[in-house]
């Protein structure tokens, strides 16, 4: 049970590295005035790849949940983010993001009535402190809207990956990804075109760029996270989401030369604490075993045996 844990911790990782690339490719590769467009181009291909890949549409119920998930995570979340990565350096826009961890905590007990564990919670505060810390105390210039999309798309996926973990616990992962990209590049189309009128004349730089967005940090990123969200408590998965920051300020350094300096060092430490706190499995209780009665008459490992079912349930809680 162990190592499935860790396994499935590894792969939900995918997704918060590859979402802290996506600050620097949509800044110094895709075209600054589409972000409507940018969601759809983004999102629509990599759907219909996956959903060519599951072969399952949705049935009943999940008609209007996929539209409900697919806005949230995918509509809104896309074309907020788009503009966070081009008016805010790649670190700040990935550090303001990692305050999901936090908001899907709350969300999950607001929504799912699930009370966080003192561990998740602790490991979402420590990596808040972490990114505070790499913010710094200097945020002159810093622009407002960026800043505004950034929180925004924060609040509207942290709700959808939520409501993800309520209602797909039935559902692949592979499925539950290709319907919300796809619904959720429906509900963007229209809009696209309405506002930004025909798509933006590509580029071999915004083709690259576009390329990647759509196939690693969307199509991939999107199937390891809900797979996450199936295998993982939402509140783990959210401490997990902090590589987000950590990537984001690595590739802001090394891509984009962003500044990095010992408060920033300090920062990522904190976020990669609050990462392994936070994704502690949590303590298995003892089972006392009288010496007398039936009980008395089994092994401590018999009786390990017997309650193991319902531990290993207790571990998909916070």
């Amino acid at each position: 049970m162990e190592d499935n844990r860790w396994r499935w911790i590894a792969v939900t990782a995918i997704a918060p590295i590859a979402w802290g690339s996506t600050y620097v490719v949509t800044r110094n590769l895709l075209p600054p005035e589409s972000p409507l467009w940018g969601g759809v181009l983004r999102a629509l291909p990599a759907g219909l790849l996956v959903l060519l890949a599951a072969r399952v549409l949705p049935r009943g119920s999940w008609w209007w949940r996929s539209l409900v998930l697919g806005t949230l995570n995918v509509g809104g979340f896309f074309v907020l983010i788009y503009i966070a990565g081009q008016r805010l350096p790649s670190s700040l826009a990935a550090t303001l993001m990692s305050t999901s961890a936090a908001c899907m905590l709350l969300f999950a007990w607001l929504l799912l009535h699930r009370r966080p564990r003192a561990a998740a919670v602790a490991g979402a505060g420590i990596g808040l402190i972490g990114v505070v810390v790499m913010l710094g105390v200097d945020v002159g210039g810093v622009d407002p809207w960026g800043v505004a999309a950034s929180l925004g798309a924060m609040v509207a996926s942290s709700i959808g990956f939520v409501l993800t973990a309520r209602w797909g616990s039935d559902v692949p992962a592979l499925p539950m990804t290709a319907w919300q990209l796809v619904a959720g590049s429906l509900v963007l189309l229209p809009v696209a075109l309405l506002v930004e009128g025909g798509p933006p004349a590509l580029t071999v730089e915004s083709t690259l760029g576009f390329a990647y967005v759509t196939l690693v940090a969307t199509a991939v990123a999107y199937a390891a996270w809900f797979a996450g969200l199936r295998h993982l408590a939402p509140g783990v998965v959210g401490v997990i989401g902090l590589l987000n920051p950590v990537t984001g300020v690595a590739l802001g350094v090394l891509v984009a030369g962003e500044a990095f300096g010992v408060p920033q060092a300090v920062g990522v430490a904190l976020v990669l604490a609050g990462i392994a706190l936070g994704a502690l499995p949590p303590r298995r209780g003892r089972v006392r075993v009288s010496a007398s009665g039936a009980w008395g008459q089994e092994t401590v490992s018999e009786v390990r045996t017997n309650v193991s079912p319902g531990i290993d349930s207790l571990e998909q809680r916070f």
